[in-house]
């Protein structure tokens, strides 16, 4: 982890240890900086794949995409303080577009797009 850990924290995100999702390392931005979330997750890692493959159908199917974040802003909206009942508000709509996304990489013989780091 060092050697991004010390880039992120040099160009000014805070890494998150107190993050309970042990698939990746989280970094924030600083205080009073626009809101941003990276995730750095293992190259190859079930995390990443996963993960990966939910970006890429979203890029290709708008529909999906759109309806995404229709709930997310609903969820942003209902939640505004609740950080914990909006994370758990998006996991029907994730899993539903997992399992859509699952069907569409057989059928096209996914692999994933490339980075875009």
């Amino acid at each position: 982890m060092e050697p991004y850990q010390t880039t992120l924290e040099r160009v000014g995100y805070r890494y998150r240890a107190d993050n309970d999702d042990l698939s990746k390392r989280y970094f924030r931005e600083l205080p009073g900086k626009p809101r941003t979330h990276i995730h750095v997750r293992q190259a190859g890692s079930w995390s990443e794949q996963l993960n990966l493959l939910f970006r890429d159908y979203v890029r290709r199917h708008p529909e999906a995409c759109h309806t995404y974040g229709q709930v997310k802003y609903h969820l942003a909206e209902r939640y505004r303080d609740d950080r914990e009942a909006y994370v758990q508000g998006k996991e029907e709509i994730v899993w539903k577009i997992l399992r859509e996304a699952h069907v569409w990489s057989m059928a096209v013989g996914w692999k994933p797009e490339k980075s875009d780091a």
